[in-house]
């Protein structure tokens, strides 16, 4: 077999099984000399690693930190003293009280702690949604004031057909009074409109109302209509 082919080893795994190893023989001997024997001094160093295992997980994953934290200090806890313990610091062969009720204890401790680190709601981060492009604007239209349009001329209005008769005080066929011939034209609209309101023609005395006007103008106007 040549070297290459050998498994490459990493030293820092190395350091960890050992670590690992020495750890769960201290946990198993705190166990054994608190009262646990047999497989039951075996069952107290694995669910104390397993403890501090599943706290990383759930740390490592961002998810339930507070509790994470919380029980994977009392599991690194709980490893550390049982290092420290079987250094002398503790007499083995006649452990404390306080030991016996600890390792007692210790396994309704460690099944609360796996039950809430599993089924611990995830607090995963929520990505921050894409903001939903706006439609733009529309501008606003400028505001034109009528006073600055220019007002378009009207057409002239269809003259209607002459009324046939024009009642006149007296009607002839020369009007003795000479009548400027715009007061005529402007006569003539306003018989026309008064035709296109009432249907009537326009008589001489309303032409004097409107013209204001002497009453034989309003006649020698009216004379001229017909």
């Amino acid at each position: 077999m040549s070297r290459k082919s050998l498994p490459h080893c990493d030293a820092v795994l190395v350091q960890a099984v050992i670590a690992g190893a020495l750890s769960f023989a201290h946990l198993h001997d705190i166990a054994a000399a608190a009262g646990q024997n047999g497989w039951k001094a075996w069952a107290y160093p694995i669910s104390v690693d397993l403890l501090l295992v599943v706290a990383w997980r759930r740390l490592r994953a961002g998810t339930g930190n507070g509790l994470a934290w919380a029980w994977f200090l009392i599991a690194l806890v709980v490893s550390l003293g049982a290092n420290v313990a079987t250094a002398g610091f503790l007499d083995l062969h006649h452990p404390p009280a306080w030991l016996r009720m600890f390792v007692a204890g210790w396994p309704a401790l460690a099944f609360l702690g796996g039950t809430l680190l599993a089924h611990a709601p995830a607090l995963r981060a929520r990505a921050p949604q894409p903001l939903a492009p706006t439609a733009p604007e529309p501008m606003a239209e400028p505001q034109v004031s009528t006073d600055d349009m220019p007002v378009a001329p009207l057409p002239p209005a269809e003259e209607p057909p002459a009324p046939t008769a024009l009642p006149a005080s007296e009607p002839s066929a020369q009007s003795p009074t000479p009548v400027p011939a715009p007061l005529v034209a402007h006569a003539r609209k306003l018989a026309e409109t008064h035709r296109a309101t009432t249907g009537q023609p326009i008589d001489a005395d309303t032409l004097r109302t409107r013209l204001g006007v002497p009453a034989p103008m309003a006649d020698a106007i009216a004379a001229q209509l017909t």
